[in-house]
């Protein structure tokens, strides 16, 4: 009984300081040129965005789980929820977006020295420093163990020559957390080390790289005799691997739920269909073929969430099915992929370019919408890889692999 008292306490407190502390114009669908990344170039798009940021940062709230003494709010799983809850409810923009939130952090959670949990997790939950990942290379993407980045012993440094590629916002980003090879004279995965670098440095270059929505969100990283201190290592000498899989479990539950956290077009694809195909007296068979799959999308989309409430429950419980979470990235990014399919189906001629006479904002967004979500199948580990990791740890089939 007390412990739901306290809990419905807390609810009413957290939705009294929402409302109090959230402005309206913050309680509107995400536009992704008004997300607030945080870093040296952070930018808001408004003083109601500079509000709500700063209120979330001095409460905590860009980290909840965190413990305060490293900039979070120290909240319990449950108390974590409840404050998802009622964001939700009021329609409240994330405060704050970066990858040291979402992937760096758990981390250095798990791996770091406190020295390095003292410097680097207060400065991400406040929005200081903005980090950028480093772990694909042009020969070592799927098979990651494969990276040749390069760090060497030069004193109190490790001398860093090498590149990485498909860096998300590196051009932006103040930081990078980079996988190196330490020692080649073993199996890959005992020869790699995980080290923070600071983008300032001396011998590094960021290239930008076009993609096919006209953006350049991804670019290639290169590093020349960079020189990294020795206490910027992760976890062990060598042993970088086990912080590697930590990013990546985190990752691929960053990629199932990626839709929640994107841009949100002005139509949904019902209304989209029903404008555009439901209300005409069409019957051939590609009509037919729209509808059926439309269907199949929003059955297999229902039940992706359900997975998910499922897993957040046996979570809650400390009675979760370990095979459960390793689905979610495979499934929610094809449905993803198979949802703005059936979207420039509908779209028709439409569908062809990035803009229409008839609303070129919302067909922008959504053909380049399409563009850039080829990529979630790749990004966090490719769908053929996590199909690999489900049949060895979930399945428990035969796998000779390194996964």
């Amino acid at each position: 009984m007390k412990d739901r008292d306290a809990s419905v306490s807390f609810r009413r407190d957290i939705k009294f300081w929402l409302e109090k502390n959230c402005p309206i114009s913050q309680r509107q669908p995400i536009v992704q040129k008004e997300q607030i990344w945080g870093g040296r170039q952070r930018h808001f798009h408004s003083d109601d965005a500079r509000l709500w940021f700063e209120a979330a940062r001095d409460r905590g709230f860009t980290a909840p789980e965190w413990p305060s003494r490293y900039g979070g709010a120290g909240l319990s799983v449950d108390q974590a929820k409840i404050l998802r809850e009622e964001m939700q409810t009021l329609g409240c923009r994330p405060p704050l977006y970066d990858q040291g939130l979402w992937l760096l952090g758990p981390a250095l959670l798990a791996f770091g020295s406190e020295a390095q949990k003292l410097q680097h997790l207060p400065a991400i939950c406040r929005g200081e420093i903005r980090w950028a990942q480093g772990y694909s290379e042009p020969c070592a993407g799927s098979d990651l163990a494969n990276l040749q980045t390069k760090a060497e012993d030069n004193g109190d440094f490790f001398k860093v020559n090498g590149s990485k590629i498909w860096t998300t916002k590196a051009d932006k980003a103040d930081w990078i957390f980079c996988l190196v090879r330490t020692d080649d004279s073993g199996p890959k995965q005992q020869g790699i080390s995980f080290l923070l670098i600071d983008l300032a440095s001396a011998g590094v270059s960021v290239t930008p790289i076009p993609l096919l929505g006209g953006e350049s969100d991804f670019c290639q990283t290169f590093f020349s005799d960079v020189l990294v201190p020795k206490d910027n290592l992760v976890g062990e000498l060598h042993g970088g691997w086990a912080v590697a899989k930590e990013v990546l479990r985190h990752e691929r539950q960053l990629m199932a739920s990626f839709e929640s956290m994107a841009e949100k077009p002005k139509e949904n694809i019902v209304d989209l269909f029903k404008q555009h195909i439901g209300n005409q007296d069409i019957h051939g068979i590609s009509n037919t073929d729209v509808r059926d799959r439309l269907a199949t999308h929003l059955m297999r989309d229902a039940a992706v969430k359900h997975l998910g409430e499922r897993i957040a429950r046996q979570r809650e419980a400390r009675c979760a099915d370990p095979g459960l979470p390793l689905l979610m990235k495979y499934l929610s990014t094809r449905e993803v992929q198979q949802k703005n399919e059936i979207v420039l189906d509908i779209l028709g001629a439409r569908g062809l370019s990035l803009s229409s006479p008839d609303d070129p904002e919302l067909y922008d967004s959504m053909v380049r919408q399409w563009a850039f979500d080829k990529a979630l199948t790749i990004a966090g580990g490719t769908s053929e890889i996590q199909l690999n990791i489900i049949a060895k740890r979930a399945l428990e089939l035969p796998f000779s692999g390194s996964s």
